[in-house]
């Protein structure tokens, strides 16, 4: 990763969403980025120029086309249209990002278009968000890497974040994934919460 001093940056074209500039690098903000934030209260993962990226939640676009500025590929998932909007347009700037119109609940609908991916990331709003990530690791090689952002108040609002946490945990390393890392993204975002994994090798 690269840090200006203590700023994530990225190298890529800038003007996507009125980010500031750092000597000529894009500032990847923790409080506009939930991977940004994980950067910078934990460790996450590194980036590098060979990898294949599935990310479901695009959004707007705004954390992908940081993580486009790093990897080979991004293959952006989203299903609302409004943001799938924003979404064409980084990927205008972007060639190496490939924006997808689907539900990351059904994977069958990509199935055709991603190839074996080397980081599954998942920042969904919806309340399965373990299952959906667990479906889409059949994407994942063996020994990739799985980070999802749990959004706690999305999964189910009458229990306490700590015991979202807690069953999601559950849930991924049931299914056999290996946990190596999990933190709360606060002062950043709150009531969120980032969990790093590996797809075993069988």
């Amino acid at each position: 990763m690269i840090w200006i001093g203590d700023v994530l940056v990225s190298q890529g074209q800038g003007g996507v969403y009125n980010e500031r500039m750092l000597g000529g690098a894009r500032v990847w903000d923790p409080h506009r980025s939930k991977l940004s934030a994980l950067y910078h209260v934990g460790t996450g993962i590194e980036l590098t120029p060979g990898m294949r990226v599935l990310y479901l939640g695009a959004a707007n676009g705004t954390t992908v086309s940081h993580v486009a500025d790093y990897v080979d590929v991004v293959y952006a998932v989203e299903f609302a249209p409004r943001p799938m909007q924003d979404l064409l347009e980084v990927s205008r700037r972007r060639r190496n990002v490939i924006p997808i119109m689907a539900d990351a609940a059904r994977p069958e609908q990509y199935a055709m278009l991603v190839e074996t991916i080397d980081l599954l990331y998942q920042d969904v709003a919806q309340p399965e968000q373990a299952s959906i990530a667990l479906r889409n690791c059949s994407f994942l090689k063996t020994g990739g890497i799985l980070i999802l952002m749990l959004k706690t108040r999305s999964v189910d609002v009458r229990k306490e974040p700590a015991e979202v946490f807690q069953d999601t945990l559950d849930a991924l390393t049931s299914a056999g994934l290996i946990v190596q890392e999990c933190k709360w993204l606060a002062p950043y975002h709150h009531d969120h919460a980032a969990i790093v994994c590996t797809k075993p090798v069988v």
